[in-house]
């Protein structure tokens, strides 16, 4: 007991330490906003039918956005057409820097679509990613 008295800032520290390694895995499925690199979106869209969605305004949109994502402006991610019938089926939801996008999927999560996941990085991570590109005229 004596042992445990004079050494009370070790096991403190190793607490602490341990509550730190275990922290992630408890907060990752504790509904927050759920995120998933550039190679996951590539294999959600590819074996799951994934779904991309941009929450970039129009200009950035016409600017440069991810091959084959619809675009949904943030502001009208409640009452869009472009989003799918199928709440079931994931979607990935991208923006410029990945900022828009965690709160589209806040959005989106609330009308139903449990499987909504933002791009880690957003549309820059998808470019670093050397992944297809597209502007509109």
């Amino acid at each position: 007991m004596k042992f445990f008295l004079d050494n009370w800032f070790l096991f403190a520290a190793a607490l602490v330490s341990g509550g730190l390694l275990v922290w992630p895995l408890l907060t990752k499925g504790a509904g927050g906003s759920s995120k998933v690199t550039p190679a996951e979106a590539v294999r959600l869209i590819n074996r799951e039918k994934a779904v991309l969605i941009d929450v970039s305004e129009p200009a950035e949109y016409a600017a440069g956005h991810a091959s084959g994502s619809r675009s949904v402006p943030l502001a009208q991610i409640d009452a869009s057409s472009e989003l799918p019938k199928n709440k079931a089926l994931p979607l990935v939801v991208v923006c410029p820097t990945g900022t828009r996008a965690a709160r589209a999927v806040a959005a989106l999560k609330k009308a139903g679509f449990e499987n909504a996941q933002a791009l880690a990085g957003g549309l820059a991570a998808w470019r670093e990613a050397n992944l297809p590109v597209e502007k509109t005229a």
